[in-house]
């Protein structure tokens, strides 16, 4: 009988899809019983097409978590709870960083498998810095010798003013009714403010991709605070990655969660043997030996731990370990894409024109009102 043949979606860069791509090249349709190919679409392209209209078309989908209200709604993913025993999904939510698994938890159930973990960590020029600056307030006084970008493109405005209200104690939408804590808000914008006033406007319309290949390759910029980490730029280059600043030395390291997750789409026909290859793929030796082989980000504790590991990667895992582990969720609602890139126009303009923090902050609970059904989760 001939083995089926699966498609997957994945993202167009390195570490989107060379682990799943090597590991699909690996599988014998004669020995395993399964044959995978992987298309790849733009870092954009998670906003570009609707999740339904992506499950329509591949058997597998790599998705990140403001997406699960979104495929909820159109009922366009098989959850895993009816793909894997309880056991199993109990063990891989002890063995994930932070709150990876819990992030495609949603109306009880969970939509994906955290193949990578990420989130916004700092970026910085180890020829331009000794050490990289640990306080908010370090960081503002570097900026204003113009050594300091910010992340705020596309929808990173929004979660880079996300993570400096976490780094002030408040996760977003944590009553599920209120975007953003007032007085958190309030500090928050101030910070981004007066950061944002000096963060070269040439810059701006840079991904986190493209920011890092900027600093990769030119020496104008000593820091980005707050960026999601790509452990691609890590190893033997001009780049360190670390924690995310703190309001306090004792305070919360406020960062906003990343990361991808594969989901089953609802046309896929499952068999035992594609559950076996995703079971391969988030296995202990998987996560810390292949996917870190191919330039892939794993999301087990155990890899981000390995000695090896870290001393192949410039100690990427290690330095920014602590953020990832105290990560916040966004808001994942149907309609959370549509807020996501709304609120960040938003923050934008009002950088732009130098709004304060309280007609920002209720335009932000507007449009999060408008864009999330009533009574939704979170």
């Amino acid at each position: 009988m001939t083995a089926p043949r699966y498609h997957g979606l994945t993202w167009d860069h390195p570490r989107g899809y060379r682990a799943l791509e090597a590991a699909a090249s690996r599988l014998d349709p004669d020995r395993d019983g399964v044959a995978l190919s992987w298309d790849r679409h733009s870092l954009e392209g998670f906003e570009e097409r609707p999740i339904g209209e992506q499950c329509a078309l591949y058997d597998l989908v790599v998705l990140d978590h403001p997406h699960v209200g979104e495929a909820v709604a159109a009922d366009c993913l098989v959850p895993l709870e009816d793909l894997f025993e309880d056991e199993e999904i109990a063990a891989w939510q002890a063995a994930v960083m932070g709150r990876c698994l819990d992030s495609y938890r949603y109306a009880g159930r969970h939509w994906a498998l955290p193949l990578d973990a990420a989130t916004q960590v700092m970026a910085w020029r180890k020829d331009r810095l000794d050490a990289p600056p640990t306080l908010w307030d370090e960081v503002v006084r570097l900026a204003e010798t113009g050594g300091v970008v910010l992340s705020l493109s596309g929808p990173h405005a929004a979660l880079t003013f996300q993570s400096i209200c976490a780094a002030h104690g408040a996760s977003p939408a944590a009553d599920g009714e209120t975007f953003m804590e007032p007085a958190a808000g309030r500090a928050a914008w101030s910070l981004l403010s007066r950061l944002a006033a000096h963060s070269p406007p040439a810059l701006r319309p840079l991904n986190p991709i493209g920011l890092l290949e900027h600093m990769s390759a030119h020496d104008d910029v000593a820091l980005c605070p707050l960026v999601y980490g790509y452990v691609n730029y890590a190893p033997d280059g001009a780049l360190g990655f670390a924690d995310a600043p703190r309001v306090t030395p004792d305070g919360p390291v406020g960062s906003i969660l990343g990361g991808t997750g594969i989901g089953v789409s609802r046309r896929c026909a499952v068999t035992p043997q594609l559950l076996d290859h995703l079971r391969w793929l988030m296995a202990d030796a998987t996560q810390r030996g292949f996917i870190p082989a191919h330039e892939g980000q794993p999301a087990l504790q155990a890899a981000w731990r390995d000695p090896a590991v870290n001393a192949r990667w410039g100690d990427f895992y290690a330095s920014t370990y602590a953020t990832l582990d105290g990560a916040s969720l966004r808001p994942r609602h149907d309609g959370a894409i549509a807020f996501q890139t709304a609120a960040s126009q938003r923050v934008r303009a009002g950088l732009d024109i130098g709004d304060g923090a309280d007609r920002v902050l209720d335009d932000l609970q507007a449009l999060f009102v408008r864009h999330r059904p009533a009574g939704a989760e979170t």
